[in-house]
Formats: structure tokens, C-alpha cells, sequence
């Protein structure tokens, strides 16, 4: 049950993401959507604490969980606006290269021993980086710039982000405190960014950001659950592949076309993340 529980939560991550690409072409507000998402994520986990009574939360809890919110909203409002500058069969993949960050921080800030197919994985994935997103000359892709701005934030956000829940996990935080202190302290943070940014509200942001919030909640249900009965070497490695479900859906349904090396370089990164999470 809990290997399902891993592919669950994998394609939870994947779907997700995958909504993400398809509205980036819809003109859909990146900030309304995560705003929603996280509306009905906070009600849903807060509902769920109070029921059963478990909630204790610290000020430490709400710092650290409100920093991941914060840094996971962001992280997927770069990585859909590097989707309307790029492929999403690249995009995803580079972005899924955050996983360097927090590998590193448990080695040198928590000491934990990386081992030498992690540090192998880590080169992987570096050398993957520069294949998939370099095209010379006219094969360039288009907005080029622009793209690998949004990827490089949406890296630092979502490795950031990996190194913060690493300490709230070295500190023994609860999985569900940090999850309802990150839906309300990013929640609060989308609606200051959807204040400044005054965007037009549409009721289908509404519709779509409930069900990417629904999506998350299984997901994260799931994953808890894989990592609460099951064995973490081998769940890390099934949920880290939910950007291959972003490659499929790029190459699919967005009919992307990629070059022979950005081909390779796609499932390398892939192994890369494997050999990480080994």
C-alpha cells in the first residue's frame, strides 16, 4: 500500500504542475491560482487539527512553516512563468534540479554523509542542466533569458525550501503543523502579492486553484503516509519522478518537440535525481 501511496503522491506533484503549464497559456493569474490552492489546502488541514486535537503550534512551527509557504508559492509562480518562455519537457526537469540544495545541507550543515553515488548524482545532474537548456544559435529557444531567469528562481526557491523543512524535520516539527503554518503564511503572502499586483479576478482561477489545492492535500496525504509505513530510500526515488509526468504531458499534450540532447540530457537529469535520492 505505501508504493502506492508513493506513485499517488507522484502523480499528485505531476498533475499539479502539469495545471500549471496548461494555464500559463489561459492568461490565468499565477497569483489567484496559488492564493486559492492555498485557501483550500489551510481550511482543509486546519479542519483536520482541530478535529482530532493535535495542534500545538510554536512560534518556531509558524516561522519556519510560513518560510516554506512563502518560498513554495514562489517557487511554482517562477516555475509557471518559465513555462510560457519555454517547454515544459525542459523547464520541469531543470527545475527539478533543487534537489542539489538540500543533499548539500545535510551534509555540511546537519552532517549527514553523502555517499559517493549522491555526490555522483549531483555531476549528473549539473552536466544535465547545461545540455538541456543550451541551443545554439537559431535553435535557441525563444525568450531564452527570460526562461532561465524564472528556472534559476524557481531552483533557489524550491532548494531553499527543501534545506527549511529539512530543519524543521531535524528540530522534530509536526508534518501537519508545518503544512497548516505554510497554507496560512503563504496564503497571506499571495494575497499581499494579488493586493500589489491588482490583477483581474476570474471565477475559473477559482474553480482551478480549489482543485490544485484538493490535488495537493492527496498528495501530501499520501506522501506522509508512504514515509509514515514505508521505506524512505525507496519513496524518495518514486515521488522525485513527478516531473517526468510534466515531461510526458509536455511531449503529449503540449506537442513539444526537443532536441536529441535535451533528449538524453531529460533522462539524465532524471537518473540524477535517483542517484541523489539513493
Amino acid at each position: 500500500m505505501w508504493i502506492a501511496a508513493a506513485f499517488v503522491t507522484m502523480v499528485s506533484f505531476g498533475t499539479n504542475n502539469t495545471i500549471f503549464r496548461w494555464s500559463s497559456g489561459k492568461g490565468l493569474s499565477k497569483v489567484h491560482l496559488q492564493l486559492f490552492f492555498y485557501l483550500v489546502a489551510f481550511v482543509a488541514t486546519l479542519s483536520y487539527g482541530l478535529m482530532h486535537g493535535i495542534l500545538h503550534m510554536k512560534v518556531t512551527t509558524l516561522l519556519l512553516g510560513s518560510l516554506i509557504g512563502i518560498l513554495n508559492a514562489n517557487g511554482n509562480i517562477q516555475m509557471s512563468k518559465a513555462f510560457e518562455k519555454g517547454p515544459a519537457s525542459l523547464t520541469s526537469p531543470l527545475v527539478g534540479i533543487n534537489a542539489i540544495f538540500p543533499i548539500l545541507s545535510a551534509g555540511f550543515i546537519f552532517h549527514e554523509h553523502i555517499t559517493g553515488l549522491q555526490w555522483v548524482g549531483i555531476l549528473v545532474m549539473l552536466g544535465s542542466a547545461i545540455a538541456i537548456q543550451y541551443s545554439p544559435g537559431p535553435n535557441r529557444v525563444s525568450n531564452y533569458l527570460p526562461w532561465m531567469t524564472r528556472v534559476v528562481f524557481s531552483i533557489f526557491s524550491f532548494g531553499l525550501l527543501g534545506i527549511v523543512m529539512k530543519t524543521t524535520s531535524f528540530l522534530h516539527i509536526s508534518s501537519l503543523e508545518t503544512l497548516i503554518a505554510m497554507y496560512g503564511g503563504g496564503g497571506v503572502y499571495l494575497a499581499f502579492c494579488s493586493f500589489l499586483n491588482k490583477e483581474k479576478w476570474q471565477k475559473s482561477e477559482i474553480n482551478i486553484g480549489g482543485l490544485v489545492g484538493i490535488i495537493s492535500i492527496l498528495g501530501y496525504s499520501s506522501y506522509f503516509y508512504a514515509l509514515g509505513t514505508g521505506t524512505a530510500s525507496i519513496v524518495f526515488p518514486i515521488v522525485s519522478l513527478n516531473c517526468l509526468v510534466v515531461v510526458l504531458a509536455g511531449l503529449l499534450f503540449f506537442k513539444e518537440k526537443l532536441k536529441k540532447y535535451q533528449v538524453v540530457g531529460v533522462f539524465t537529469a532524471l537518473l540524477g535525481i535517483l542517484f541523489t535520492k539513493i
